[in-house]
């Protein structure tokens, strides 16, 4: 078995849910997970706030960012375990993040460490 990514992909960062939507989604967010980690599927996962956020760039330039009102941002992501890409696909159609316009959730393959390099 195999882990993969899902990573939860925000198309506009500039639309901004009222807290009631969000705590509709957080629920939704949580039972899916639940569901995935029922089947003993659910590795880990989090969101990835904009606050305090950097970037490191060549030569270690640091600057802010990235921040929300950019064309597309990363809300964050889940690690499942899966026999395949397509079990994971399937885990990644359930997503709520995908009741939003333009979102998308993009499905990864996470590389083995098994010590050869």
């Amino acid at each position: 078995m195999d882990e993969f990514v899902l990573i939860f992909r925000h198309e506009d960062g500039t639309k901004v849910a009222s807290p009631e939507q969000i705590q509709i989604w957080m629920k939704q967010t949580m039972d899916w997970i639940g569901g995935i980690a029922a089947q003993n599927k659910f590795v880990s996962g989090t969101g990835l706030p904009f606050a305090d956020a950097k970037i490191v760039g060549h030569g270690g330039v640091v600057t802010n960012g990235p921040f929300g009102e950019i064309k597309e941002t990363i809300g964050g992501f889940v690690i499942v375990k899966a026999e395949s890409v397509e079990e994971a696909v399937e885990f990644a159609k359930g997503c709520p993040v995908l009741q939003g316009d333009g979102n998308t959730v993009e499905v990864r393959k996470v590389a083995k460490n098994d010590g050869v390099h």
